[in-house]
């Protein structure tokens, strides 16, 4: 199953498996609906980062406290660029799900921003994943291809000392290569979001709260994500 990816890129492919085993798991748990009532897209939490936070520990952090699987940017891509892996995720669905999958996927086609075949992968896998089992994305615009009507969109950001410290560190980069580094990559992020969404990725109105994560250790901001998220559905 993970043979392609694991040509490339070994610990890639090993992730792609463990969230999946993990997804299949959260998918049998759904609770049964009607047979002649249309499913929608599962529950999910979406959370985008500024370069160099620590959204990937916060991510698991609360994939960990709800049980759900963990998406993060590595394992999109790897999934959008694998055939093998999208079928895996498509063929477990039902006429419910196909049909609000097709029509999402049709009116996300139908928009004005520019399309492409990585686009239209990326939008496959993640409305195929969201579609049948709770989940936690990190990045790839999630948050704009998924329905707005469900799911819980977080910002994570950090003034630019903090990020560049913790860029570096994290990609064990020379002295001096952090800025430039960490700049270009912003700029491919807003490349991507403006080329494919025609939005700005620091546009705070696309989230339902943001976090500074120079105030929070990654388990707090985890927390606050979870106790708004409950008063967000009316459980607090």
């Amino acid at each position: 199953m993970v043979a392609k990816l694991a040509r490339g890129n070994p610990d890639i492919a090993r992730l792609v498996e463990k969230q999946l085993r993990n997804w299949e798991l959260a998918r049998q748990q759904r609770p049964t609906t009607s047979v002649s009532k249309p499913r929608l897209a599962e529950d999910f939490v979406c959370i985008s980062r500024q370069v160099g936070t620590q959204g990937g520990e916060v991510a698991e952090r609360v994939g960990e406290v709800l049980g759900w699987p963990v998406f993060g940017r590595q394992i999109l891509e790897a999934m959008a660029g694998d055939d093998e892996h999208r079928r895996r995720v498509y063929a477990s669905m039902d006429e419910r799900d196909l049909g609000w999958w097709e029509e999402t996927l049709r009116s996300l086609m139908e928009g004005e921003f520019v399309r492409n075949d990585y686009y239209r992968r990326l939008c496959e896998t993640l409305l195929s994943l969201a579609g049948q089992a709770n989940s936690v994305f990190l990045g790839r615009g999630a948050d704009l291809i998924l329905p707005r009507s469900r799911g819980f969109r977080v910002r994570l950001v950090a003034p630019e000392e903090d990020r560049l410290r913790g860029f570096a560190g994290t990609l064990g980069l020379a002295r001096g290569r952090g800025p430039t580094e960490m700049h270009r990559i912003e700029q491919e992020r807003i490349r991507f979001f403006r080329h494919h969404f025609g939005v700005d990725p620091d546009d705070p109105m696309r989230y339902d709260i943001t976090i500074n994560l120079a105030r929070f250790t990654p388990e707090q901001a985890a927390d606050l994500i979870l106790e708004a998220r409950s008063l967000q559905r009316g459980e607090g």
